[in-house]
């Protein structure tokens, strides 16, 4: 009684739940995305109905030792609710103890069809109803035969050639119910699955947007500060040099605008060049001397960005917290890779946070994403102490050969310091 309760509240929030999508469907015209209450043993109670027969005749006395016919007509339909109620939990169905009701339920049809014949074999298409809520996979067939075998040698005893009607229900129902309820499972299940990948899509997404925000803005407001401290230290002594400096900022604050506009929609592409350029400027703002050098083919845009971002995340880092005097920045192209390395004569990271040796993906939150970012292209990301002093981030990113240019490598260069 407690999980025929259990059942039927659980049966009744979700056919609310289906009415109220229903409502909405004929107000919006869109498909629901509540499926409706699920299967449960109420779908198979109505068919009880088919021992109407059996009842009557009980009823009229017209079935010998009537005591033994209701108490066996009592204990099928007491084991049929039993076993079809527990047939829609995967761990309650699979349960050694719904196994055991199922075969006392068998035992049961057999000896009440044996015993009195007529209506009373059609206990055997209900009993099919219960093995199909019951078994599933490589068992059903064999299980499906079996019984109809069963029921037609009892039928046989009792009616003659109306056993094979009694065989065929019995077989169809078993197989049918089995199938209905495997596609009512199998439905629930993908829509569990598509319900699973939104939501893993959407964290996706949510993570690759902050990690973006994080990139553009953690190198933008930094180099607005260093230039805002610039201009405040030029502004008494050369008001043309502390001008200069404004005009940057201003510069920087309508390219951060314009970046995180692409960002939102989605489209934006990185220059590595402009990437450059503007590290160069915040290091020199920041009193640190930039040297660029570049070589090779030119880069996919895909590989650009991604490179972009490491120099963002790591001249970021030396203007913060490297007290350097010279960072180098180094693009190293090849046929197969493509390398990145910024190097600082700073103090490096201060301990206790400083490791004995490079390790991959070390470093904050920029260091972390920028890791996985490679990760998921193929590449690698170094960073920790340099040789000497300092601090050194380095990454790697493979060359998909569908994207190459044949092109003559750029020349060396370097940039200059004002």
């Amino acid at each position: 009684m407690s999980a025929w309760q259990e059942s039927r509240t659980e049966w009744k929030a979700d056919r609310d739940a289906f009415v109220v999508d229903q409502k909405a469907v004929r107000k919006t015209g869109k498909l629901p995305e509540h499926l409706g209450p699920p299967p449960s043993g109420f779908a198979l109670l109505p068919w009880l109905l088919m021992g109407m027969g059996a009842f009557s005749n009980l009823f009229q006395g017209k079935t010998p030792n009537p005591w033994i016919g209701g108490i066996g007509l009592l204990v099928f339909n007491s084991l049929y609710i039993h076993v079809v109620f527990r047939a829609f939990t995967k761990e309650a169905r699979e349960a050694r103890s719904t196994r055991g009701a199922l075969i006392a339920l068998g035992i049961v049809t057999c000896l009440l069809g044996g015993l009195y014949g007529g209506s009373w074999l059609l206990f055997f298409p209900l009993l099919g109803l219960a093995a199909g809520a019951i078994v599933r996979g490589r068992w059903l067939g064999r299980t499906g035969i079996g019984l109809s075998a069963l029921a037609g040698v009892v039928a046989g005893l009792r009616d003659g050639w109306g056993a094979v009607n009694v065989a065929y229900g019995t077989f169809l129902s078993t197989m049918v119910t089995a199938a209905i309820l495997s596609l009512s499972d199998a439905v629930r299940e993908l829509r569990a699955a598509r319900e699973e990948l939104a939501r893993q899509a959407v964290e996706k997404e949510r993570l690759r947007f902050s990690r973006d925000l994080h990139d553009l803005l953690g190198h933008t407001l930094s180099v607005i500060v260093v230039k805002s401290e610039a201009a405040r230290r030029l502004a008494p002594r050369d008001m043309d040099a502390a001008l200069v400096q404004v005009s940057d900022i201003e510069s920087v604050g309508r390219q951060a605008l314009t970046e995180i506009r692409e960002a939102v929609t989605g489209y934006r592409e990185g220059s590595l060049a402009a990437d450059l350029e503007r590290a160069g400027s915040a290091l020199r703002a920041a009193g640190i001397e930039p040297v660029v050098r570049q070589s090779g083919p030119p880069l996919a845009a895909q590989t650009e960005v991604l490179l972009g971002w490491v120099v963002r995340e790591a001249v970021t880092n030396a203007v913060r917290h490297s007290g350097a005097g010279r960072c180098e920045i180094t693009v190293d192209g090849s046929a197969e890779h493509v390398r990145l390395r910024v190097t600082d004569d700073g103090r490096g990271v201060p301990p206790p946070a400083a490791p004995e040796s490079a390790v991959p993906g070390i470093g904050g939150t920029g260091l972390k994403g920028l890791t996985e970012r490679l990760a998921a292209a193929g590449g690698s990301l170094e960073a920790g102490p340099g040789a000497r002093n300092g601090f050194t981030v380095a990454a790697e990113l493979p060359v998909d050969p569908g994207e190459r240019m044949s092109v003559p490598e750029l020349s060396t260069g370097r940039v200059p310091s004002r």
